[in-house]
């Protein structure tokens, strides 16, 4: 693999570092901003809240700009938001100017989970597309864990800490948009809409060793798997049913784990035990170097094992360590939580969490890559968002057993679907991947 093909893969993966640093940042400033601004409850919740809003809109509509734009623009695009949001909301003198920046920073992350991975997915040799589109889920868990350490470090910063928690995100846009400046534009987008002579450039940059009739050779695939029939089938057609279901079904149990409940109530759940507000604090900590430590496990096995047998690994982990969660909690035997919790975050971590946006970033043909990606993204935050909405009503009107054996449930469920419906993506070309899909 070529070093710039790895820096172009890490420039956009850098989207999901700032994704995830933004997201978390807020937790550090929101208690200051409802105090400052004498907040209701409710007008405190959309605040607090409207950068998730803002991620749902923009993962439902960041299929366009990535289709008629181009997937490098868009790139840069979702980077100008991310600016705009981060100095935006370190200025905010009010409650409402706050939301809009805030807004506007979830619709660049929306955007993001669209074109991020599909652009890695377009650039990269097959026999490291895993590894370098799962950068993206890798940058987000750091980004997670940068944010929390950043909140640490400001938070002696006085009244004004809250306004420097947030403005520092500008640090990491600011470089990613210049890194979005010198990367070029993904060769299946060129060679789909026609710019034959740029898509052909490109792809010799990726392959700089390969001979002409080779890269003439991979453009016509490409060219061939755009054209005719993939061009004018509608995307809700019969034809592309399998990605469509794949894309839905991986996004649907990736937050029907409770994967997004327990990163955001960990220390609720820890209290749940009798451990000390303090120490929950500090075992959800423990969660955030878990995630980041299996998340790296997961990019060095995707590539070699596979999507598929990593989505086994997964399932067999949540089945397990929330088996034992839910059964701590009917018995009141609660030592073995936190090490459970810890369990479930590390397969979540090689399993879900790496293979998700690789997976849905590879299913669909060329023409109608972006909108697959789009549909798999949207229903990964609109689940998020009802879970998150509704899991702590869930938790004080269910014993916490029930509710972990209906996650239990669910991740049963989803090793069925993987035994039934998933096929394995690792190292086959695009285009042949489509064949087998019966979309190409």
């Amino acid at each position: 693999m070529s070093r710039q093909i790895f820096f172009w893969s890490v420039t956009s993966a850098l989207a999901g570092f700032i994704f995830g640093f933004d997201t978390v940042v807020i937790s550090g400033a929101e208690q200051k901003i409802q105090a400052l601004w004498g907040l209701s409850a409710g007008t405190h919740g959309i605040a607090t809240a409207s950068a998730l809003y803002g991620t749902v809109v923009g993962a439902l509509l960041g299929g366009w700009p990535t289709d008629r734009f181009g997937r490098r623009r868009t790139l840069l695009g979702i980077g100008i938001l991310y600016i705009v949001s981060a100095v935006w909301s370190a200025l905010a003198t009010d409650v409402y100017s706050f939301i809009i920046a805030r807004l506007i920073g979830g619709l660049g992350i929306g955007i993001s989970t669209v074109a991020a991975p599909l652009y890695i997915s377009e650039i990269a040799p097959p026999r490291y597309r895993g590894r370098l589109a799962g950068m993206f889920q890798f940058n987000i868990v750091f980004g997670i864990v940068i944010a929390y350490l950043s909140n640490a470090l400001l938070a002696g910063a006085g009244q004004s800490a809250w306004r420097w928690m947030l403005g520092v995100a500008a640090l990491p846009s600011i470089l990613y948009t210049l890194c979005c400046l010198v990367i070029p534009e993904s060769p299946r987008w060129l060679l789909g809409v026609g710019d034959h002579k740029a898509g052909v450039a490109v792809l010799k940059l990726i392959e700089p060793n390969a001979s002409d009739e080779k890269i003439a050779a991979q453009a016509e695939a490409i060219l061939a798997g755009s054209a005719e029939k993939a061009s004018a089938e509608r995307f809700w057609s019969s034809s592309l049913r399998v990605p469509i279901l794949l894309a839905f079904f991986v996004a649907f149990f990736n937050q029907l784990s409770g994967i997004n409940a327990i990163l955001y109530f960990a220390p609720r759940i820890f209290e749940m035990t009798g451990l000390g507000t303090q120490a929950a604090l500090l075992q959800s900590v423990g969660i955030g170097i878990t995630n980041l430590i299996f998340t790296l496990v997961g990019l060095w096995l995707i590539d070699r094992l596979g999507r598929r047998t990593l989505l086994y690994l997964g399932s067999y982990g949540y089945i397990i360590s929330l088996g034992l969660v839910a059964w701590a909690f009917f018995t009141a035997i609660y030592s073995i939580v936190p090490i459970c919790i810890f369990a479930f975050i590390a397969a979540h971590a090689i399993g879900q969490g790496t293979v998700i946006w690789v997976l849905i970033s590879e299913i669909f043909p060329n023409k109608h890559r972006a909108v697959g990606q789009a549909l798999g993204s949207f229903t990964h935050w609109i689940f998020a968002a009802l879970l998150t909405s509704f899991f702590p009503k869930v938790v004080t009107t269910f014993a916490p057993g029930y509710v972990f054996l209906f996650f239990c449930f669910m991740m049963v469920l989803q090793l069925i679907w993987v035994r039934a419906m998933v096929i394995e993506t690792k190292g086959v070309p695009l285009e042949q991947l489509h064949e087998r899909l019966g979309v190409a």
